[in-house]
């Protein structure tokens, strides 16, 4: 037991290290955010503190200010002003997808759609999305314009790909996979290229980060949608079974139906059929999880994308930098908050 908690302390570290190795730009970032999510129109201002008050990891953040510092950036404050940006661009996807979802709860308290109404929520969400432009606009590197509007557009097409797709649990591994990339991975992957772009860095550089964003993206979500049936972790800040609740098919079930036998398969198949699931239907669909050991694969697979995003690193000189970005891999597989 102790080792086990030893290895979680760890994992949790890596983050905790890159964190304070950026203490003072991340409250920065956090002042600029707050800055400009000030409105005159007085939901909009009720709307926007609550979610600033939710709090978060504030990771993609983290890894815009963390690549700017390894690639060198030391001078001026557009570090702070884009890893902003990144993360009202996270903020509004989330607001977006909580009125898709019907979500209710995140970091444990309601969602801005069961506060106020979905109209509002996604009102609000379309107002952070267009202080991000004003942003990249304010920046005033095309190169930077073009990524972060272009990652918001593969968001945007991730989420309808993954509406098309609601409630087949026949879904195809390589369209799940075209559904995070598009979802999580790609903002992950702006976030540490928009840290390279602001350095004289050459373009290899550039698109190494942006390879190691991406797969460390993919390993993120992996392990979130993972642990959403996970019912051997329970120290998450998320209640297992959110994303069977609300119907969405995530790799576990893709992994399980591609395991089970026909007459499973077809009960699969009418569970999510239905416009509302049950505890016995959690419960049937957990004790087959486990019965094909469908945990120990999706971990398997994840750690496949922690090893390209580490390698992708290689051509950076050892420093601190590199160190934490290499651990933080293990962080998104395996942490506990």
């Amino acid at each position: 037991m102790g080792s086990v908690i030893q290895l979680k302390n760890k994992i949790n570290n890596s983050y905790f290290q890159l964190k304070n190795s950026v203490e003072d730009r991340l409250m920065l970032v956090e002042e600029k955010i707050k800055s400009k999510l000030e409105s005159k129109v007085d939901l909009v201002h009720k709307m926007t503190n609550y979610h600033l008050d939710t709090g978060g990891k504030r990771l993609r953040a983290l890894l815009t200010l963390g690549s700017a510092k390894l690639c060198g950036y030391a001078k001026g404050t557009r570090d702070i002003n884009l890893a902003a940006c990144v993360e009202l661009i996270h903020s509004a996807t989330l607001m977006h997808d909580d009125v898709i979802d019907n979500g209710s709860i995140r970091r444990g308290r309601k969602t801005l759609n069961k506060v106020w109404d979905n109209h509002s929520s996604v009102l609000v969400g379309d107002y952070l999305l267009s202080r991000c432009f004003e942003m990249m606009v304010d920046d005033g590197n095309i190169e930077v314009l073009k990524l972060l509007s272009s990652t918001s557009s593969k968001i945007a097409q991730g989420e309808v790909l993954q509406l098309q797709h609601r409630g087949e649990v026949d879904m195809l591994e390589e369209t799940y996979l075209r559904i995070i990339s598009a979802k999580t991975a790609e903002l992950f992957a702006a976030a540490t290229k928009v840290g390279a772009i602001l350095s004289d860095v050459t373009s290899k550089e550039k698109e190494a980060l942006e390879f190691y964003g991406r797969n460390l993206g993919l390993t993120f979500q992996i392990a979130d949608d993972t642990l959403d049936y996970n019912s051997e972790l329970k120290l998450f800040g998320k209640k297992i079974g959110k994303d069977f609740y609300e119907g969405k098919i995530t790799l576990p079930i893709i992994l399980l139906f591609q395991k089970a036998n026909l007459k499973e398969k077809e009960t699969l198949k009418d569970i999510f059929l239905k416009d509302n699931r049950n505890e016995s239907d959690f419960n049937y669909t957990l004790s087959l999880i486990k019965q094909y050991e469908v945990i120990k694969e999706c971990y398997k697979k994840a750690n496949h994308y922690i090893n390209l995003a580490s390698n992708s690193l290689s051509i950076f000189k050892d420093c601190n930098e590199k160190n934490m970005l290499e651990n933080l891999t293990s962080f998104s597989l395996s942490r506990d908050f």
